[in-house]
């Protein structure tokens, strides 16, 4: 019955194994369980979903081949999470994101590489209602500090704002683009043990990027642009987080301290 339906519907087995395939890939990040939770058995997931058993097992395949379950036989097997690595790491914070044709690592990296330019462009071109906008993204991201989702969303608010104040367009639409790819594919966010402090020094690296550019002073931009870079850092595993691909700072500045 369930293949008729397919074949009515005029989609392939592989195309319906795709959509079963990102419909439990989305349940098992978000839901954030640990490794090793039984999702259910093979037979039970055929019902579930109401598809055939091939349908099922090119949906199994393509989970397994992502790394999100392992599939265990006998009575008391099934179908299993596996370890979910977030696919980002910023400091305190750890993202997961689905669907990304691109690692999210690299638009991360071309993120923050646009960002420090149009840091330095603000210092000649924001305006006092510019500032403003900064200041709604910067106190956003102190009211948001018991919510890691929120907390992102206020980063970028914070950001675009400053990418915004800059005027050169085309490159705002590139910023943009980036940004609504990441806050659209992030399918869940965590803050990691003892987030607190980190969240504290990072609010206040992100006002005296603001002030910086309020006074237009080059230097303190380099100065709090370098801190912001070693709070973007996850000690835990320091390869997961934007900077690592980045050799060197903004303005020339060494980033040594932030290895």
């Amino acid at each position: 019955m369930a293949r008729d339906v397919d074949v009515r519907a005029g989609r392939g087995a592989g195309s319906r194994a795709e959509d079963v395939a990102a419909r439990l890939e989305m349940e098992i990040l978000r839901s954030g369980q640990p490794a090793g939770t039984r999702l259910g058995l093979r037979t039970e997931l055929i019902s579930r979903f109401e598809v055939s058993p091939g349908v099922m097992n090119e949906a199994l395949r393509l989970l397994r081949d992502r790394e999100l379950i392992t599939v265990k036989p006998g009575p008391s097997g099934g179908v299993f999470t596996a370890d979910q690595p977030p696919g980002v790491r910023l400091g305190a914070l750890d993202l997961w994101f689905q669907g990304l044709t691109v690692p999210p690592l690299e638009i991360f990296e071309s993120r923050t590489l646009l960002e420090e330019m149009f840091n330095l462009l603000a210092l000649q071109k924001s305006s006092p209602h510019d500032h403003m906008a900064m200041e709604r993204g910067l106190q956003r991201m102190g009211n948001s500090a018991e919510d890691p989702r929120g907390f992102f969303e206020a980063n970028v608010e914070f950001h675009r704002a400053i990418a915004r104040s800059t005027g050169v367009t085309v490159l705002i639409g590139i910023y943009d683009s980036l940004v609504t790819v990441l806050t659209g594919a992030l399918v869940r966010a965590v803050w990691t043990a003892g987030h607190e402090e980190t969240i504290d020094h990072n609010l206040r690296v992100h006002a005296q990027i603001l002030e910086a550019i309020r006074a237009k002073d080059r230097k303190r931009l380099e100065t709090a642009t370098r801190l912001h870079r070693v709070d973007m850092i996850s000690l835990a595993q320091p390869e997961k987080s934007p900077v690592a691909g980045i050799g060197r700072g903004t303005g020339g500045a060494d980033d040594s301290e932030a290895g």
